[in-house]
């Protein structure tokens, strides 16, 4: 965005770019000058600005008689905005840039407050304030107040995660607004002093030369993360498991950059003295003995199960609260007894009705009343059926019940009873299953849980812009959530009998 000035035409500091140049002044010089070198937004960060959006046009429904003067032409926008005014009535996207000052904001809603004042509300689709929210409304308290507007009060209004839908969505109950206006205060000294620096920086035609720091992913990933860090090695001291990353950096600055190369004398816990000598020696760690007491705990019939889930700011159910992951998949595998074939079942929702009673009616009848039920990560297929059982009471005794005979196979990789260096540090059942099988996602049209969430989505509800999915793409979505979901559950299959041969001093 440019305006003119002693004719010629000179970039504006936007609010977004400001936020930007906040996070990293490198990135806020390639949006100016290599902007072609920023990919485009992956398909979960895409969701994520729908999402945003959904939420941004919900909120401006609470002010019935409000004005959107919004318009892509900067010119048209700013002239909309300045006869709106004039009407004293909540106003949408009202754009503002000061005389002769080369930044430029939009407000979510101003909303009258007494004669002369308005107050800033500024709407996230996040479940709380954050400290990046207030960075985002001070600049534009300073910059509607250069442009003349007295600005009274700054708020914030996000989602209530406590809010439950009954029926149509209640506006007013599923925002929660809070006056943020004390903390806007403490940043607004510093904001002229910010903008020189990066105005500074969108001018020069040399880039900033910036060392890597903690804010390539605070608060968000840069999207230029993996082409400024493309010097690392793979198995880089970043993987170190639960490493902290202010004392990652210092190693960095120190020259180390594997795992490997970590000196000796350095403070490391017990799980990471593991994963630094298996860097070493590029061998896997085995904990015979813990394995086989992990080993034990498994009894016939073994069932192998795996939820998928999706999760919206705006619950799409009755009995649903915000971002309540709702499962609308399950693959099963189970093996009757030592040496049986494993036998799977698997249910995948259909329409787009609330799927949680018929998820759990068709997994009571498989499930059985004994045996082992082995998942990756029990909290998280725990929390699923609790919150059905909350929402439909009369499994709350079965789902007791089957919590009970959960075993979590996330365990014996979290306890470091093995590891292998081609986990990085993680104990992720991505990471585990090629390191200790050889088999893997790769080349998977869905290989992680938040691509089969939104492929769900997308073939149940289209997507924001109102594209409907056909019926050729939803038959190709189900055929690929099915050959994801089987895996997760085979994988363990693989990953228990792996365990097996480790614990009997096989290779």
């Amino acid at each position: 965005m440019e305006y003119k000035s002693n004719n010629s035409y000179s970039p504006l500091l936007t609010k977004s770019k400001y936020m930007v140049g906040l996070q990293c002044p490198k990135y806020l010089w390639i949006l100016f000058h290599e902007k072609h070198r920023i990919p485009e937004a992956d398909e979960e960060t895409q969701h994520r600005f729908d999402q945003g959006h959904l939420i941004g046009e919900l909120a401006k429904k609470l002010w019935r008689n409000g004005i959107d003067v919004n318009d892509e032409d900067f010119i048209k926008s700013l002239k909309k905005t300045e006869d709106a005014l004039k009407l004293k009535v909540p106003l949408f996207e009202a754009g503002f840039k000061p005389k002769n000052e080369r930044i430029y904001s939009r407000a979510d809603i101003l909303e009258p407050a007494g004669k002369d004042e308005w107050d800033i509300i500024e709407v996230k689709s996040s479940t709380e304030v954050k400290d990046e929210n207030i960075d985002d409304v001070a600049f534009q308290k300073y910059c509607y107040e250069k442009a003349g507007l007295k600005i009274r009060k700054c708020f914030l209004m996000h989602i209530n995660n406590e809010y439950v839908r009954k029926g149509e969505i209640k506006r007013e109950k599923i925002f929660v607004k809070e006056n943020i206006t004390s903390e806007v205060l403490e940043k607004i000294e510093w904001i002229p002093e910010k903008i020189k620096e990066m105005l500074k920086i969108i001018d020069s035609k040399e880039m900033p030369n910036i060392k890597k720091n903690l804010s390539c992913k605070d608060p968000y990933e840069c999207p230029l993360v993996y082409d400024c860090w493309d010097f690392l090695p793979e198995n880089n001291i970043f993987n170190l498991y639960r490493g902290k990353k202010k004392e990652l950096f210092e190693l960095l600055e120190a020259g180390v950059q594997v795992v490997s190369d970590i000196p000796s004398d350095y403070k490391l816990n017990d799980k990471q003295k593991i994963q630094h000598q298996c860097e070493k020696t590029n061998k896997p760690y085995i904990d015979k003995k813990e394995i086989k007491k992990f080993l034990l705990r498994l009894k016939y019939p073994l069932y192998f199960l795996d939820f998928e889930t999706i999760g919206t700011a705006i619950p799409l159910y009755d009995n649903a609260k915000p971002y309540q992951q709702i499962p609308f998949q399950f693959s099963l595998h189970v093996i009757e007894k030592e040496s049986a074939k494993p036998k799977h079942y698997s249910y995948l929702a259909d329409g787009n009705n609330d799927p949680r009673e018929e998820f759990i009616e068709k997994l009571k009848k498989l499930l059985g009343t004994k045996g082992s039920i082995i998942v990756y990560n029990q909290g998280f297929e725990q929390g699923r059926l609790n919150e059905i059982a909350e929402f439909l009471p009369k499994y709350q005794a079965w789902v007791n019940q089957v919590t009970k005979r959960m075993v979590d196979l996330l365990k014996p990789f979290r306890d470091f009873c093995y590891y292998h260096p081609k986990q990085k540090g993680s104990c992720s059942i991505k990471k585990v299953l090629p390191a200790l099988t050889g088999k893997s996602y790769e080349e998977m049209e869905i290989a992680e849980g938040g691509t089969a969430s939104l492929r769900y989505l997308y073939s149940i509800h289209g997507s924001y812009d109102g594209t409907k999915a056909t019926p050729e793409e939803v038959k190709k979505i189900r055929e690929d959530l099915e050959k994801y979901c089987i895996l997760d559950t085979q994988g363990m299959i693989w990953i228990v009998e792996k365990l097996r041969e480790k614990a009997k001093g096989k290779n």
